[in-house]
């Protein structure tokens, strides 16, 4: 547990691990630094910590794009990448500054579920 309640990131963990306690994996995430502010593993073989500044990367090189195709008045919600058996979702706040990466199994919970509860949680990081 790499987190404590007591500041907004840590609160927003906790909060998606009661609302998806069968969750592999979830991080805040500064998106400027790519440090992890807060995260949780329930997975030996997932690093939120790791994944959280490689993630980072894919966040600015989206950004980087949107600005190379001229998408003037566009702004990232999420990115999703599937893998054969798992959901990585990457949630960025309104301002973008910051992201909540989550790792769950695509057996055990579905995107919809997943989305709604990212949607959910992310404004309280808009400060």
């Amino acid at each position: 547990m790499a987190y404590s309640v007591n500041n907004p990131a840590g609160k927003v963990v906790q909060e998606i691990l009661n609302d998806l306690p069968g969750l592999m994996a979830v991080a805040v995430v500064d998106a400027t630094s790519g440090m992890s502010l807060a995260s949780h593993s329930n997975a030996p073989g997932i690093n939120p910590d790791t994944a959280a500044a490689y993630n980072t990367e894919v966040v600015k090189q989206k950004q980087k794009a949107m600005t190379a195709l001229k998408l003037q008045g566009e702004s990232i919600e999420d990115i999703l990448i599937t893998l054969s058996n798992q959901i990585h979702l990457l949630k960025l706040t309104e301002s973008g500054n910051k992201f909540i990466y989550l790792v769950v199994s695509s057996r055990d919970t579905n995107l919809a579920i997943a989305r709604e509860v990212l949607r959910a949680h992310v404004a309280e990081l808009n400060n």
